[in-house]
């Protein structure tokens, strides 16, 4: 069996977003404690409907922790861009133009998301939906920070991160359906379509531009 050889980096620049990540999550606190508890545990615990709060679309709290999980999930595809591909440039530039990547396709698919649940009045009957999906991925964000943080400074192979990334994801699919079931089921076309419009075919685009 051939050894997995560990991918050495510059960590200089790596360095310095991790600790402005680090320094994020401690402005996350200093906002909202609970808030910042809930997410990060989210994937653990189940909120009941009577305890969602209505925020606003964009609020600050919402707003820095919408940038750190791009900025991980950014820093995660860079990661793998530089571990498939030999030729990339590995550089502040390659991390940088995946982080507007991933920031223009979650931001205009959270506006898109946003417009249609206003223009068809269904706001409350999606709130938890929509409350379980982000903040599950706000979760994940967190899990990813700390294995990117492990395999940036330690000879945990790199590949295991992605292995991990991948069971996170699916364990956030699986959540939030179960968590929505009800209205997964009894609206399960629009819930289809909702998948291949606004994940998959978003998510093949993103893949696209990316790789």
């Amino acid at each position: 069996m051939q050894a997995l050889e560990k991918i050495i980096y510059s960590n200089n620049w790596i360095t310095i977003v991790l600790l402005l990540l680090f320094l994020s999550i401690v402005f996350l606190k200093v906002l909202d404690a609970k808030k910042l508890k809930e997410s990060f545990f989210a994937l653990f615990n189940f909120i009941e409907d009577d305890d969602l709060e209505v925020t606003p679309f964009f609020n600050g709290f919402q707003s820095v922790i919408f940038l750190f999980s791009i900025s991980v999930l950014s820093l995660l595809g860079y990661y793998f861009k530089v571990y498939k591909y030999s030729s990339v440039t590995e550089s502040f530039t390659t991390y940088f133009s995946i982080f507007l990547v991933f920031f223009c396709y979650f931001f205009v698919k959270r506006i898109l998301e946003f417009l249609l649940i206003r223009l068809f009045l269904i706001e409350k009957s999606v709130r938890t939906f929509l409350f379980s999906k982000n903040n599950y991925l706000y979760s994940v964000s967190f899990l990813i920070y700390i294995g990117l943080i492990l395999i940036t400074y330690t000879q945990i192979p790199i590949n295991y991160v992605f292995y991990f990334s991948a069971f996170l994801f699916l364990l956030r699919f699986v959540f939030y359906v179960v968590r929505n079931k009800k209205l997964v089921f009894n609206k399960l076309f629009y819930f289809i379509l909702y998948i291949c419009a606004f994940e998959i075919a978003t998510l093949f685009i993103l893949f696209k531009l990316l790789f």
